[in-house]
């Protein structure tokens, strides 16, 4: 896929008003004003972190030295956690999840998938989702030379047919996108989607979303074990994790966090694995307890969970970053796996109850 990024982050499509030029991001997303900011103190934070950046690029280029594959060790884990530069980004996020690997094994059968035949009710429903596709950001317009529309499409109907335990649901469309955006490269795409999904969430996108429901029961736990007092108050009003927590699971956390803080979430996930995403669920809940615990109702506590992601805390993604590994404490692997396990099982015997 020719590249147009960087040309297209700073300038609109002919079509375009001249003030939304003004205001799209490095990403193609046009800049929301966040209210709780001011315009100097955004400026301050993005001009910070741009150092931040250019330190780090400079470590990458010199760890990495021109080689394609990369070894997993603490160093590599530190640097990963420090933020990836984006010019690095697509080779360790396919190294670190094993989708180079695969893409190296098996030659041609991305395309392969796209000359298949397929499933017409997967792709009316993905045809469908198109539009509805980060309408804020100029790359997916109909206007923008390329459109990436048609290659997020090619990659949602080739997965549904690799996958059909999966096939296509909403919110894969966003992850899609979110890759599309940073690989630029439909075959890169596709595979990460595949180590996502297939590997690293599996059973979050199926159609009884079973890992998803396990995940955000988890979630109850560990909240329960670290921030009693909202687990307390989610208690008091009987608010079901589900309510609350959901889009960030599925959606890992697309459209609710900066676009920039996302994707250093996604570095790390894509080399640590899914343990991240219950970092960040705890760091939001725990620096916001008071005000979360303080809810008198089901609709403010919900209500309170949407503003606790946005702000400076969340915008200055480097510090919130740092704060993830900090503010929760200790979360090994093996109180995960058990508590998953523990839930699994709570929700398989609800599901088929002991005959009587």
């Amino acid at each position: 896929m020719e590249n147009h990024f960087n040309d297209q982050s700073r300038e609109c499509s002919a079509s375009s008003d001249n003030n939304d030029c003004k205001r799209v991001d490095q990403y193609g997303f046009e800049k929301s004003e966040d209210l709780s900011l001011s315009h100097e103190s955004n400026e301050e934070l993005m001009a910070e972190y741009l150092a931040v950046l250019t330190r780090r690029s400079k470590k990458w280029s010199k760890l990495l030295q021109g080689t394609v594959k990369m070894e997993k060790n603490l160093k590599v884990k530190r640097y990963v956690r420090k933020g990836v530069p984006c010019e690095h980004r697509t080779q360790i996020w396919m190294a670190a999840s094993g989708a180079q690997d695969q893409l190296e094994r098996n030659p041609g059968y991305y395309h392969s998938l796209l000359k298949a035949e397929h499933d017409p009710k997967i792709e009316e429903t993905i045809l469908a989702d198109m539009h509805r596709t980060f309408p804020d950001n100029i790359q997916f317009r109909d206007s923008s030379q390329p459109c990436l529309q048609k290659a997020l499409f090619n990659i949602l109907l080739g997965y549904g047919l690799h996958n059909k335990d999966v096939g296509y649901c909403q919110g894969m469309n966003f992850i899609a996108g979110y890759l599309l955006i940073i690989t630029k490269d439909e075959e890169k795409s596709f595979w990460l989607m595949d180590a996502l999904l297939g590997k690293i969430l599996p059973d979050y996108y199926t159609s009884t979303m079973l890992g998803l429901k396990m995940d955000q029961e988890v979630l109850g736990e560990l909240v329960r074990m670290k921030v009693p007092s909202v687990w307390q108050a989610m208690n008091r009003h009987n608010v079901m994790w589900t309510l609350v927590v959901s889009r960030w699971f599925i959606c890992l956390y697309i459209d609710i966090l900066p676009v920039e803080t996302v994707l250093r979430i996604w570095d790390c996930l894509f080399y640590e694995g899914s343990k991240i995403l219950f970092r960040v669920a705890l760091t939001l809940i725990g620096h916001h307890q008071n005000l979360i615990s303080q809810a008198r109702s089901l609709p403010e506590i919900c209500e309170r969970f949407k503003q606790i992601t946005h702000g400076e805390y969340v915008e200055d993604c480097h510090t919130f970053m740092q704060k993830i590994f900090m503010e929760p404490g200790g979360l090994s692997t093996e109180t995960i796996t058990k508590l998953r396990k523990m839930s699994r099982n709570r929700i398989t015997s609800a599901k088929n109850p002991p005959s009587q």
